[in-house]
């Protein structure tokens, strides 16, 4: 462990990591204290320089981030997923294998993304209809993104929508409705323009 990182109490490395330097694993959520949650991360992962991992985590093996990336707590991360530079992922998310995550995306609260997921960079997930109102706590729902999705860069997602399998995003679209299986999605609001299997690819 780099002398300058913390590691605080009940965080498990299943074998050998890298931790850059000023990086704090297992920081105590509110309410709770050092040692009251456990932290697991699998083997081969390589945290880098900056980053905030808070307690009560589970992430699989050969997990990374890049630079100043904040997880909060209570989150289920699989085998081989990346978060790049700077991305916020908050609590109660689920992120299966292989999920690939770039640099300045958020995620918000009861997110949910399946395996093979990619997620571009400045991508923003929302999970409250109406914010600020009364009881919005008690009704935040994340976007749903399906096996080997992919999102364009600075998309927006409204909060539940639901990203079928193998649907394609555009750059820069903001997605207010559930987009089928195999679509392609693009503009403000996004419109289906095409399937992936019509992709001159």
């Amino acid at each position: 462990m780099n002398s300058n990182s913390r590691i605080y109490t009940g965080v498990c490395f299943n074998g050998e990591y890298t931790l850059e330097e000023f990086c704090v694993i297992g920081v105590p959520p509110r309410g709770k204290s050092d040692g009251d949650l456990q932290t697991l991360i699998g083997k081969g992962a390589v945290i880098r320089t900056h980053t905030v991992i808070y307690a009560g985590n589970v992430i699989g093996d050969n997990f990374q981030t890049g630079n100043k990336v904040n997880i909060r707590e209570a989150n289920q991360i699989g085998n081989n997923v990346s978060v790049g530079t700077l991305s916020i992922i908050e609590h109660h998310v689920t992120i299966e294998d292989n999920v690939r995550i770039h640099s300045q995306v958020f995620i918000p609260e009861y997110s949910y993304l399946e395996e093979g997921a990619w997620i571009g960079p400045n991508v923003v997930f929302t999970n409250a209809r109406y914010p600020v109102s009364p009881g919005v706590k008690d009704s935040l729902r994340g976007p749903h993104i399906k096996r080997d999705a992919k999102i364009g860069a600075n998309s927006t997602l409204l909060p539940g929508v639901v990203i079928g399998k193998n649907a394609l995003i555009g750059a820069g679209t903001v997605v207010t409705t559930d987009v089928p299986d195999n679509a392609v999605v693009v503009g403000n609001p996004g419109k289906i323009i095409n399937t992936i299997d019509k992709l001159p690819y």
